[in-house]
């Protein structure tokens, strides 16, 4: 059902995020946000009316161009050429997701008048968000410095009626889509193709949608750590309050206790132990999942304050005589902290992989492989390879890209922050993530079947029994990919 919402002054949260992530939302302008557009746009008209001197991006060139002056009469065509000329993107094609929530942050942005533009260039980004209609864009282009440029060029072109976007299941010119709905161009005025271009939409897109898996992902890690204990008979004492309480790291904390909360009932978790102590993977889930929960936590901060931010460049000040060019487009926060997520979230996965490598060991009494027969049976042998490829690429994908920087726009532009490719990477790590925990979740769920008639928690088992209606338990071999597909499902589906 779609739930209405209107761009306004409220502060974006993370629940606004996973609504429009859902495609619930319907999008329209606050009274107050269309009277802060118009009040910012008439200023800046008021200005160039009455100003002589060169104002940055207004009516003079980009970057290194800074220096040419434009004359009033070219104001619009220097905005259009702007657009064109920077939609230089490369590579795969930005997913329909993030594309969706571009535009819906690039309207809030705007909408704070802080931008110089037109309200009916905002209203033309609210009708394609209505609409479901996505601009192509692609992910290669952005240094993540004078905002993403390349990408929101490319976001940008279906207002005057140029590049591709996707509508009614395909790809079209968004010119011919125009004509369909009768709308005609919008004819960018002073500013507004800066304003456009000029933002930190692309990168923060990437950024809370790696936020919101993260939370997802961490959830989803404590259940599948839990079934993995319970299944490799291992203790409860590492998750002890008291142990905890010495050591107050707030994710520790939280993950010690949702661990314990999720085996409370176990019959596997309170039999008595042949051994006195487990493997780091399993005994140290409180420290590990605990410390890229604190993480994401700082993430998520970060990443909300970009949101509800004006990123473009220069801002306007109407109300005190201002027009400021300053650096607001540069992702240094966002460049640190999706690499800073990147890590957290490798680090779920690797600890992850070792639990499943621990489960087919033939350790505590479990069958080698978690086959009855192994030997013409290979069991869950490739499984664990598979995972181990992928904690391996997020290893290699994590090496930073905010300590890169590349001089651009003939010197201008010295310090870039290269937060694009941080978010891109990012992405592919979380997705990895879901990959590597549904091969945990299969794994566990199978060996804890050699646990009978032994039992897990209530709540465990109910997610086993869920789980189960998917993949049955294997007694022999079969094609395993289909199960892993199914099981990745699974998690994506699963109610947080």
């Amino acid at each position: 059902m779609s739930q209405s919402h209107s761009i306004s002054t409220k502060l974006l949260t993370l629940v606004d995020i996973q609504k429009i992530l859902e495609g619930s939302v319907h999008v329209s302008l606050s009274k107050k946000s269309i009277s802060q557009i118009q009040n910012c746009r008439s200023y800046l008209d008021q200005k160039l009316s009455s100003a002589s001197e060169p104002i940055y991006g207004i009516n003079t060139g980009f970057g290194s161009l800074y220096n040419r002056n434009i004359p009033k009469d070219q104001l619009e065509k220097l905005q259009e050429n702007l657009v064109m000329s920077h939609a230089c993107g490369m590579g795969d094609e930005v997913p329909p997701e993030i594309v969706r929530l571009m535009l819906f942050l690039k309207i809030q942005s705007l909408a704070y008048g802080h931008s110089g533009v037109q309200v009916e260039t905002v209203q033309r980004l609210i009708d394609l968000f209505n609409q479901h209609i996505f601009p192509v864009v692609y992910q290669m282009g952005s240094l993540g410095a004078s905002g993403d440029l390349a990408p929101l060029a490319h976001l940008s072109l279906p207002l005057i009626a140029e590049g591709d976007v996707r509508y009614q299941g395909k790809t079209q010119k968004s010119s011919k889509v125009l004509t369909s709905l009768g709308w005609e161009k919008i004819h960018l005025k002073s500013k507004e193709g800066l304003a456009l271009l000029n933002g930190t939409q692309f990168m923060s897109a990437y950024g809370v949608w790696c936020v919101h898996h993260a939370h997802r992902l961490l959830k989803l890690a404590n259940t599948i750590a839990a079934i993995s204990l319970d299944a490799f008979d291992g203790r409860i004492d590492a998750f002890d309050a008291s142990v905890h309480a010495v050591r107050p790291h707030a994710g520790q904390i939280k993950v010690a206790k949702e661990i314990r909360e999720l085996l409370k009932g176990s019959e596997l978790i309170t039999q008595k132990k042949k051994h006195v102590q487990d493997p780091y993977s399993f005994r140290c889930i409180p420290q590990v999942h605990g410390a890229s929960d604190d993480a994401v936590q700082f993430v998520a901060q970060t990443f909300l304050t970009e949101i509800n931010s004006v990123t473009d460049n220069p801002n306007i000040f109407a109300e005190e005589d201002k027009i400021i060019s300053a650096g607001n487009f540069h992702g240094q926060p966002l460049a640190l902290a999706l690499d800073f997520l990147s890590i957290a979230m490798a680090e779920i996965g690797n600890i992850s992989e070792r639990r499943t490598y621990q489960l087919i060991s033939g350790s505590r009494e479990l069958p080698n492989y978690l086959v009855a027969n192994p030997g013409i049976n290979s069991g869950f042998m490739i499984p664990q390879y598979t995972a181990a490829s992928m904690v391996s690429q997020n290893k290699q994908l994590c090496t930073p890209a905010s300590v890169d920087s590349i001089v651009s726009s003939n010197g201008q532009e010295d310090h870039v922050s290269m937060g694009a490719n941080a978010a891109t990477k990012a992405y592919r790590i979380v997705n990895n993530c879901y990959s590597i925990l549904a091969i945990e979740l299969i794994t566990a769920a199978q060996a804890i079947e050699f646990r009978k008639p032994l039992s897990t928690s209530p709540y465990l088992k109910k997610v086993l029994h869920n789980f189960r209606k998917q993949i049955p338990f294997i007694k022999s071999d079969r094609l395993l990919h289909t199960d892993l597909v199914k099981a990745e499902q699974f998690l994506k589906g699963f109610k947080i």
